[in-house]
């Protein structure tokens, strides 16, 4: 299994990013996949999940802001952030669950992550 994040940078407050997660050495379209992110202070944090049939959750602080998605033909799936807070600050890894669909603690691989700043 390998997964590669990409997409995270500087950004405002306010402003929107799109995370990118290559993944590669499993048979993607059958596995949920998540976002979780890991603070500046070592919290780690579940972001987002969708299932292999593109069925989404989020966690409260992102609900409404977030969009996870997948492109099965790909092997990718994104996470579009908007309006981006102070608080959203951390390094966002993308994760494979053990099953077709997300439940706490199912992750099973994770990527190295990418690095999301909000900052004025």
């Amino acid at each position: 299994v390998q997964l590669v994040e990409s997409g995270g940078g500087l950004v405002q407050p306010g402003g929107s990013l799109t995370l990118s997660c290559a993944a590669s050495g499993f048979s993607f379209s059958d596995y949920a996949m998540s976002w979780v992110r890991q603070t500046p202070t070592k919290d780690l944090q579940w972001v987002s999940a969708i299932s292999s049939d593109g069925v989404s959750s989020y966690a409260d602080p992102v609900k409404g802001r977030f969009t996870i998605s997948r492109d099965n033909a790909k092997n990718m799936v994104y996470l579009q952030m908007n309006n981006l807070k102070f608080e959203d600050t951390a390094k966002y890894v993308c994760a494979k669950a053990d099953s077709s669909t997300w439940y706490v603690g199912s992750e099973d691989s994770w990527g190295q992550g990418t690095e999301v700043t909000v900052s004025s």
